[in-house]
């Protein structure tokens, strides 16, 4: 059982999931330290706030920041899959003092390139039109799943899918416009000063190993590993080997 003077572990799920993503390792992850799972603005239980700011992930860094606050937690290790670590580097922004150790799974610091951040606002456009019902799941599947679990794993498309179909599409739409206008957050790692594992699936697509590992040499302190079979959602895919890299880092240093 983990004990009191070890540093929480906050992971913040992707896109466009909730935190039911962390299911298959947060009960393992769970035996190590204080595991905090939340759902980001608009998806999962976690409801949209009503305002007129454009969506932007430094907002819902400060939704971490405030959720912080309420548990008493001066500081973390934080981390994040796809635009959870997006989310992560947005902290790290704001707040580098708050977080004692960076876990990145299948993400990267770079901002979006025009065309990107052009689908995912008409991606935010159509959601808002239409809703997120069948177009949104069968248009993510291909890209967050390696081509091996698709064809191993349906019943793990089953579960992804329905996750998908479950998010609200004005979440949907928040989170697309909020990762489209995300800057560059390469410098905020090269001065993080704290240990951190990057974790990325071999066949990742989205998010492949050659920018993971961009990422990690940005670093001044990483560990750097790549997980064989996995595509963008490793922890879902994959989970026995994340368990082992994650907990086999946490351990040697917290």
């Amino acid at each position: 059982m983990w004990g009191m003077t070890k540093l929480p572990v906050v992971l913040l799920h992707a896109f466009p999931l909730d935190s039911r993503m962390w299911n298959r390792v947060r009960e393992p992850l769970a035996e190590h330290t204080r595991l905090i799972t939340p759902d980001q603005r608009g998806l999962g239980r976690t409801r949209l706030p009503e305002t007129d700011r454009a969506p932007s992930l430094d907002d819902a860094a400060m939704d971490v920041l405030a959720m912080l606050d309420k548990l008493e937690l001066d500081k973390v290790v934080l981390g994040g899959c796809s635009m959870g670590g997006y989310l992560t580097m947005a902290v790290l922004r704001a707040a580098p003092e708050r977080i004692g150790g960076l876990v990145l799974i299948d993400t990267k610091a770079g901002a979006d390139t025009p065309g990107a951040s052009a689908n995912r606002l008409s991606v935010a456009d159509r959601a808002e039109a239409e809703g997120g019902t069948g177009w949104l799941a069968t248009t993510m599947l291909p890209k967050l799943l390696s081509v091996g679990t698709r064809y191993r794993r349906p019943d793990l498309v089953e579960t992804v899918r329905d996750q998908i179909e479950s998010q609200p599409p004005s979440g949907v739409a928040w989170a697309q416009r909020a990762m489209a206008a995300r800057p560059d957050s390469t410098e905020a790692l090269r001065a993080a000063r704290v240990p951190a594992l990057v974790l990325v699936g071999q066949e990742d697509s989205v998010t492949p190993p050659e920018q993971a590992g961009t990422m990690a040499e940005a670093l001044p302190e990483a560990e750097f590993v790549e997980v064989p079979r996995a595509g963008h959602l490793s922890p879902l895919e994959e989970p026995a080997a994340v368990i082992d890299a994650v907990t086999g880092w946490y351990r040697a240093r917290f």
